[in-house]
């Protein structure tokens, strides 16, 4: 095992601030995003399915959602105090959304790493002793490290770093320079990297969230690491003592809520069912990480310690194509399919042993995210792939990736119904065009502009036609919805005060007022001033006397504006009270 320095404490704090976490949040995620292919093309360890590059992408994203929400909410927050929210909630927000989006072995030790930063920049320690915390947690919650990989990498960057003057910009420099020669020394350090002629797939990806560190503090990029090489050969054999090509079957992970004593019991039962295992988080909140035969073991043991949930089961792949690519089977708290030894709800997808065999793939399908269970049904009535966004949680690229993959045809149009998951929605399409899925995005902006575009989908047509005729379906749709204000804030249209109903035409703020009928008919009279031939109001579940404002708004459009008709759907629990779209 490295050692990492310490820094001593009378040593000056770091001098990192809210702005450059975002920042570097951003850069590690465009940075990812650049390299993502060649890192999945490195990945022989410890299992060579070729993901790990994906895997770092999709957990920085969440990372990098997180903190955008906290920059959200303190930008419409009344004239605040300072310009930009303070480093321990940006820091700690980082680590929290990477713990909730990490993905497989790597990106569970990267979502580790920041929880150990977050935990000392969070209380003004130096930046040294952040990735000292960080590469110290990350080896703590691998059941067996080994070296030249991650962790290796982790532990090179804190040690340079402590060696570094203690400035924020000398330490985060030396600790990229330590990350780059320790990654180039992995192949030596564990045989099937040398084998294969490639360096440590997960310390690569590292190096590049360290190189958009390093930018965001010194405003200066990287020098460009050596190019990863791609395996020349086969992947051998590992060790026995390793998480080899050859060993368990599936990838289980999991959420869990759970008391720090269960969890220790939990880390036992899980390292005598497989291998690879990874527990990270703390607090109550863990992400649990295991490579098994028995995946139904592997979540009862989870149920046993608390509660699991966004469970994913994968079966795993190798580059040689041994192993089936895909998700065999996914355990959800969401889907109604059926049920596994736990209760919870099962569904079994293609490459699952024992599975029917995949049916031939559609020539056309549909995928669209939708805010209500609701509008889920009308998706699937209408022949589409509904992917559920709950409030506060969008879907990330990974989830409509996976929902494009379950709609299994040749060509798809993309629905992501929401601005804030434009550049999701358009990394989602890129991953799935490289699986040779042909995908169109259509940039709709509310799920009323999704529904529009749905209706006049016509799979027996040409896929530049259709989507042609999607496109402008929903370009030609204006959306409004109701909300209720949380807070006293600032808006387009004067000051709202906390419980006032607000009514939004396009994203802006047009209406304030105190009751949703009458805010509702003044963003009808507004939207309709410009014509119209069709309303559609979608209604929540739980919004008191829905089937009544529903009559009350049709008689409204009806006396208000001839000739325009009006359609009402049901959108489920959870989302906003009214939805509004005039074609």
């Amino acid at each position: 095992m490295q050692e990492a320095v310490q820094v001593p404490h009378n040593q000056p704090p770091h001098d990192l601030d809210a702005t450059a976490v975002r920042a570097w949040c951003a850069k590690a995620l465009e940075a990812l995003g650049q390299e993502r292919e060649e890192i999945d093309a490195i990945n022989v360890y410890p299992v060579a399915d070729g993901d790990t590059g994906t895997n770092l992408y999709l957990t920085v994203e969440s990372a990098a959602t997180a903190v955008e929400a906290v920059f959200a909410a303190h930008e419409a927050a009344l004239a605040p105090a300072d310009p930009a929210p303070d480093l321990p909630t940006v820091i700690r927000s980082m680590a929290h959304g990477a713990l909730l989006g990490a993905r497989g072995n790597s990106g569970t030790i990267l979502a580790q790493l920041l929880r150990g930063m977050a935990d000392r920049l969070g209380d003004g320690d130096h930046l040294a002793n952040a990735l000292h915390r960080a590469a110290e947690l990350a080896r703590e919650a691998v059941a067996h490290p080994v070296e030249g990989t991650i962790l290796t990498v982790a532990s090179a960057a804190a040690k340079a770093a402590a060696k570094a003057p203690a400035d924020s910009r000398s330490a985060v420099r030396a600790a990229y320079e330590g990350a780059r020669t320790a990654l180039e020394a992995t192949p030596a350090q564990l045989a099937v990297l040398g084998r294969a002629g490639v360096v440590d797939a997960g310390g690569q990806g590292l190096l590049a969230v360290l190189g958009a560190l390093l930018e965001a503090v010194t405003g200066q990029a990287p020098p460009p690491p050596a190019r990863p090489r791609t395996p020349l050969s086969p992947v051998p054999a590992l060790p026995a003592d390793a998480c080899a090509t050859e060993g368990p079957a599936f990838e289980v992970i999991y959420l869990l809520e759970a008391e720090d004593a269960a969890v220790a019991r939990l880390r036992g039962r899980l390292d005598a069912l497989g291998d690879c295992l990874v527990v990270v988080g703390g607090d109550g909140l863990w992400n649990v990480h295991v490579h098994v035969d028995d995946a139904g073991a592997a979540v009862e043991a989870g149920v046993e310690a608390g509660r699991p949930h966004r469970i994913r089961i994968t079966h795993l792949t190798t580059h040689d194509g041994a192993t089936a690519h895909g998700e065999a089977a996914r355990l959800t708290d969401r889907a109604p399919a059926g049920q596994d030894r736990t209760g919870r709800a099962v569904t079994i997808g293609a490459g699952a042993s024992g599975a029917a065999p995949v049916p031939e793939r559609a020539q056309r399908a549909v995928v669209a995210v939708v805010p209500g269970t609701g509008l889920a049904r009308l998706c699937a009535d209408a022949g589409a792939t509904a992917v559920l966004a709950r409030p506060g949680e969008p879907p990330a690229s990974g989830e409509l990736v996976e929902a494009i993959r379950r709609a299994h045809a040749r060509e798809v149009v993309l629905l992501p119904n929401s601005a804030e998951l434009r550049h999701t929605a358009a990394a989602a399409a890129e991953q799935a065009r490289g699986e040779g899925v042909r995908v169109a995005l259509v940039p709709t902006r509310a799920a009323v502009q999704g529904i529009a575009a749905l209706a006049v989908h016509e799979p027996g047509r040409r896929f530049d036609e259709d989507v042609v005729a999607m496109t402008a379906a929903a370009g030609a749709t204006r959306y409004g919805e109701l909300a209720v204000a949380e807070h006293r804030s600032w808006t387009t249209a004067g000051v709202c005060q906390a419980g006032d109903v607000l009514g939004l035409i396009d994203g802006d703020v047009a209406v304030i007022g105190s009751d949703v009928t009458n805010t509702a008919t003044a963003v009808l009279d507004r939207m309709l001033s410009a014509g119209g031939e069709l309303v559609t109001l979608v209604l929540a579940a739980d919004l008191p006397d829905g089937p009544g404002l529903a009559a009350r708004l049709e008689r409204h459009v009806r006396e208000r504006h001839l000739a325009v008709d009006t359609v009402v759907y049901e959108g489920g629990p959870a989302t906003s009270p009214l939805l509004i779209g005039v074609e």
